[in-house]
Parts: structure tokens; C-alpha cells; sequence
């Protein structure tokens, strides 16, 4: 976990409203979020739009949340980044910095899972991640109807 002054609550739950498109239904409550956070084998990372950790909930511009699964893997549950700031690097700064520290945690393979479709699957692959699995209509909420879920796994190193 990284210190920051504020609630890291509140900075993911904002940048979460303004990053998901509600028609998926993606985002995570409130509780959900809090309660990940307090399991010892969760992480999480902020950043500002320049990439570093930031001084408020207001200049949070993305958020990655991970969590150790297996001794050597770990698994990447959100990263997000507000509309504002995209196109900016500050999603490849969280997903490379997720990677070291994952790494730095011991992991050796690291998974994160997408909506097919998703426009991010093109930073993943430029991160070397590379799609392992397909799961048919995962996605059920939001207006958009069924959606499938794609896992993708690169080692770490």
C-alpha cells in the first residue's frame, strides 16, 4: 500500500464514476472497494495526470487495484484512468508500475480480465499481455447486454 494523505477510497471511487461508462456496469461500490482494500493480499496505486502519487482526491487522474492470488501470481481487478487524462501515459505509468511492484512482490505471472471490446486490450498488449482464456456472456449488467470476458497473463519478469 502507498501512503497518501486522504482516504484512497474516495480517490478510486472518483476516478471509477468518471472513468467507467455506466452502460457496462463494470464500476465497483463502495464496499467492495473497501473491502479489498483491507485484505492484506491487496494493492492498490494512485496517480496524478504527470504520474506521480498525488496530493488529493481532486488530482487523482488513475488508480490500479491488484491482489496477490498464488504465491507467485497476482492479479490485476481494475486500473482506470479519468477521461481528461487519457492519452496522456498515465495509463502505461500505472500498468508499469503495477508490473515492478508485482514483480517486486515475488509474483512471477501476472493476469488482469477485460470486456471484449474494451479499448484498453491495446495497452495490455503493448504490455506484453496476451490473451489465455475467453469466458462466453460474463458480463451481465449494464444496458449493453451480455459481454464476454477476456483473461489475459504475462510472466512478470
Amino acid at each position: 500500500m502507498i501512503a497518501v494523505p486522504f482516504d484512497p477510497v474516495d480517490a478510486i471511487m472518483a476516478v471509477m464514476h468518471a472513468a467507467f461508462d455506466p452502460a457496462y456496469g463494470e464500476a465497483w461500490n463502495r464496499r467492495q472497494i473497501g473491502d479489498t482494500l483491507v485484505q492484506e493480499t491487496s494493492h492498490f496505486l494512485l496517480f496524478d495526470a504527470d504520474g506521480r502519487v498525488p496530493a488529493s482526491v481532486e488530482q487523482t487522474a488513475g488508480f490500479t487495484l491488484s491482489r496477490k492470488v498464488l504465491e507467485e501470481e497476482e492479479e490485476l481487478l481494475l486500473i482506470a484512468v479519468v477521461p481528461q487524462a487519457r492519452g496522456r501515459g498515465v495509463g502505461s505509468a500505472l500498468l508499469r508500475q503495477f508490473i515492478e511492484t508485482a514483480t517486486a512482490r515475488g509474483s512471477n505471472r501476472l493476469f488482469l480480465e477485460m470486456r471484449a471490446g474494451n479499448p484498453a486490450q491495446a495497452l495490455y498488449l503493448r504490455h506484453g499481455f496476451a490473451p489465455v482464456g475467453r469466458r462466453i456472456n460474463y458480463y451481465r449488467t449494464g444496458t449493453n447486454g451480455p459481454c464476454d470476458a477476456i483473461t489475459y497473463a504475462r510472466s512478470a519478469s
